[in-house]
């Protein structure tokens, strides 16, 4: 019997999903090493490997085998093939920039454990889609809102969340797809340099995002009667001072969040809150060229710059922090409990808030691999994002977990039936 791979599910799966990995019809504790390869949609290559021994019945199962040192990750690691892919090219993330088409995973499975593949044994492909059959994505150009409302299959209405990435810019669907699968109405909102909003990000007007919560509010297929809100990096700053001044959130979710207003100066009628103050001198460029900016940004407790911090305990709302320990972007857990301090010096509920020692940065849904350094677009260089790959992934896995259940619990008063991990 000739080697084969075999994938459960087979042909197709959701990117948030396990992927269970075999190779059968090995020879008794013959050594291979399997490889993943996936391309993303600039063509950049991204590949992962391990070495394995088949077991004495020439199966071999990643639930079951640990891999051996020497590939990109070693132990019992059943999802590592997928969340260990690194690029080729530095400094590169993966993103999904089309979620209506899958990423296309390659898996080979070669003769041997040394330095170049030997004879190549078996191969197969896999979809890791983003998409649930059923799931609605719609384009909203309503109003000044550039955005894309995800939908989920039935009849609603779902409970509301409105999604927001940082720096980046665009419209990035990929986070607001995949929450859309399990069940929430979803609108990823484009906030600057998309289409025709303004091409920087030296103002932020509120007036906007609050033309997107009342869009929500009125959708028939949003159940009311309050929408949460999710931001990463300075989406979630913009989440904080959306909830701590427009009406109608009911839930505030952030990955990795500042409480005080970063980058931009933020406007609402007639309040302005200017940006934390930086000290670009603040930032160690190692050997390496990667700059590590951890404490570029001045505190928000002191001086003038505690004009910065955004007055949280005006929200009406719950909040949860997820917050990555080896986060290097800034100080999440610093911003995290001074936030919790703020809001209980003012009376309300202490928030929930969540640490993921060994994570970094980018917290991302389950088996995105970990980006370590990438450009940052308002430095102009390569910097640290933190972060252990496995400990990383683990806590992609459960910060998943963490906000479905926050979400639920807050927007359609159920408990979620997963508990934590951790």
């Amino acid at each position: 019997m000739a080697p084969s791979i075999r994938l459960s599910p087979a042909a197709r799966s959701l990117f948030d999903e396990p992927l269970a990995i075999a190779v059968q019809g090995l020879g008794p504790r013959q050594r291979v090493t399997l490889r993943t390869s996936l391309q993303d949609e600039t063509g950049e290559l991204f590949q992962a490997s391990a070495r394995y021994q088949a077991g004495d019945d020439g199966e071999l199962d990643l639930a079951r085998c640990p891999a051996l040192p020497g590939g990109s990750f070693s132990g019992l690691e059943p999802m590592g093939l997928l969340w260990a892919l690194q690029p080729q090219k530095p400094f590169w993330r993966l993103v999904k920039r089309d979620v209506q088409s899958p990423f296309l995973l390659q898996l080979e499975v070669f003769e041997g454990h040394g330095e170049r593949p030997g004879q190549l044994l078996a191969q197969a492909q896999h979809e890791r889609a983003f998409l649930r059959d059923g799931v609605r994505r719609v384009p909203v150009r309503e109003g000044r809102i550039r955005a894309t409302l995800f939908l989920p299959p039935g009849d609603g209405p779902f409970p509301g969340i409105i999604d927001l990435y940082g720096t980046g810019g665009g419209l990035p669907e990929y986070r607001a797809c995949l929450l859309a699968n399990h069940g929430f109405a979803v609108l990823a909102l484009a906030f600057y340099s998309y289409e025709d909003l303004p091409k920087g990000m030296k103002e932020i007007h509120l007036e906007y995002f609050e033309e997107a919560v009342n869009y929500m509010l009125q959708h028939t297929q949003v159940k009311g009667p309050g929408v949460g809100l999710l931001g990463h990096s300075k989406g979630g700053d913009l989440c904080i001072s959306m909830a701590s001044f427009l009406k109608g959130i009911t839930a505030t979710a952030l990955i990795n969040g500042s409480v005080a207003n970063v980058g931009a100066v933020l406007h609402y009628k007639d309040i302005t809150i200017p940006p934390l103050g930086i000290n670009p001198k603040r930032a160690k460029v190692g050997k390496s060229g990667i700059a590590d900016i951890i404490d570029v940004l001045n505190n928000p407790l002191e001086g003038p710059d505690q004009q910065s911090f955004i007055p949280l305990e005006k929200a009406e709302c719950c909040f949860l922090f997820i917050v990555g320990q080896d986060d290097h972007n800034w100080k999440s857990e610093f911003f995290a409990v001074e936030g919790s301090k703020r809001l209980q010096a003012h009376g309300k509920e202490k928030p929930e808030i969540v640490c993921y020692p060994g994570a970094g940065h980018y917290i991302e849904p389950p088996f995105f691999p970990m980006c370590a350094a990438s450009m940052h677009l308002l430095f102009g260089k390569p910097v640290m994002w933190g972060g252990e790959p496995k400990a990383h992934c683990e806590a992609q896995i459960d910060a998943w977990q963490q906000i479905q259940a926050f979400f639920r619990k807050h927007l359609t008063g159920k408990p979620s039936e997963t508990p934590s991990k951790l």
